[in-house]
């Protein structure tokens, strides 16, 4: 089937009143870079959008908005005049895609509602010249497998009957900006994905402690940024602090049991000093409750004393298996479960609190000053661009 336009519905953005404009403003953009390259016309509208697709092939179009925050569903439509036979013909050249045994109904809605003919009118006219030359399919009103939905309006009448899903929430951008403690494991890209279905813009923050941590799990990490760059169609970028001086201090001074309360503690303060330099509002982590030791309630209260800047938990409350069904549908659980170990597996204490008192790690902490070596890790930051290792290696391709 030959189709025309790919009809776009908006997600949370129906919900805006005054400033929808902005939010429009913003999905307009994600469309533009998601469809470069590619021969279309984007007109977006107060209540939805459609991308013209000329010649271009309509599943590739598809593909491309389907990583979109902002929008709930879309689906391949074919525009035709406001005619009887132009309806016939190209509600038949759709049913023909409907397999043997399927089932159809037809939905229409008027928005034209001075067209010559009425709902039932048109479901009645349709649904009975399918069946005439349709074999082997039949009509169900309540339970279809497909919905043949028709859309009369002034300027034309719209057919389609495929729905994709969207990522549906908010356009990337109109959230705010936020940082991701990224470690390399499941769960922390699955809680920077979520928090920019909420049109939040991510910069991301990994600690490293060579030579105790391979050059291996950095690169991972790095994947995990540009998949998530790809499905988003962003440029995240991620800094990268040297962790070694801390980390060693931290296990020559902190006891064993409560060393990775400290070790959590001193990345917070570091990622917030880091949000403050690239103007970011919160700190996004992966944490789920009771997971392991840091993530227990005491655990967090101890960690989190050291800031009064928010941080962003989507994942508190999900079930393991359901961040791993998430992981793998945005595509970074393969990447993830890649067997190198990041700075706290590599440190991880035989027998860590779960319920670390304040005032004993507040108590252990005082006794060396680790704010000279907060101070190096951040001079020493490295960054690293998704948009900028994807350039380097087209550009290699030409070599």
């Amino acid at each position: 089937m030959n189709y025309d336009y790919i009809l776009v519905r908006y997600g949370e953005i129906t919900l805006k009143a005054k400033n929808r404009k902005m939010f429009l403003n913003a999905l307009e953009r994600s469309i533009e870079r998601a469809m470069e390259g590619y021969d279309v016309t984007i007109d977006v509208q107060r209540d939805r959008a459609y991308v013209q697709i000329n010649d271009e092939p309509h599943e590739k179009i598809m593909e491309a908005l389907e990583n979109i925050n902002g929008i709930l569903s879309f689906s391949p439509v074919v525009k035709i005049k406001t005619d009887e036979e132009s309806m016939l013909n190209t509600a038949v050249a759709l049913g023909r895609e409907f397999r043997h045994g399927e089932t159809f109904k037809i939905e229409v809605k008027r928005v034209d509602k001075t067209y010559h003919l009425n709902t039932y009118d048109i479901q009645r006219l349709l649904g009975g010249y399918i069946l005439e030359n349709i074999e082997g399919i039949s009509v169900d009103v309540k339970h279809p497998d497909h919905q043949l939905n028709v859309e009369v309006r002034p300027e034309a009448i719209y057919m389609y009957y495929e729905v994709r899903q969207g990522v549906g929430g908010l356009p990337t951008g109109t959230g705010g900006k936020s940082l991701l403690m990224l470690s390399g494991g499941i769960d922390s890209p699955v809680a920077g994905l979520e928090v920019m279905k909420k049109g939040v813009e991510i910069e991301a923050i990994h600690f490293h402690s060579p030579p105790y941590t391979s050059p291996e799990a950095t690169n991972k990490v790095k994947k995990l940024v540009e998949i998530m760059s790809r499905r988003t169609g962003t440029d995240i970028k991620l800094h990268i602090v040297p962790f070694t001086k801390l980390q060693t201090t931290i296990y020559e001074w902190i006891p064993d049991n409560f060393s990775m309360t400290t070790t959590r503690r001193i990345m917070l303060t570091i990622a917030e000093e880091l949000a403050h330099t690239i103007n970011a509002q919160a700190v996004i982590n992966g944490e789920n409750l009771g997971q392991v030791a840091s993530q227990t309630l005491q655990s967090m209260h101890a960690i989190n004393a050291v800031t009064s800047f928010p941080v962003l938990r989507p994942l508190l409350t999900l079930d393991k298996n359901e961040i791993v069904e998430k992981a793998r549908a945005y595509g970074t659980y393969e990447t993830s479960i890649l067997p190198y170990e990041d700075c706290c597996t590599i440190f991880k204490p035989k027998a860590p609190k779960t319920r670390p008192s304040l005032e004993k790690v507040e108590k252990f902490e005082s006794k060396v000053d680790f704010r000279p070596l907060i101070a190096e890790a951040l001079e020493n930051v490295e960054c690293f661009s998704a948009g900028e290792a994807e350039e380097k290696e087209a550009f290699a391709g030409l070599l």
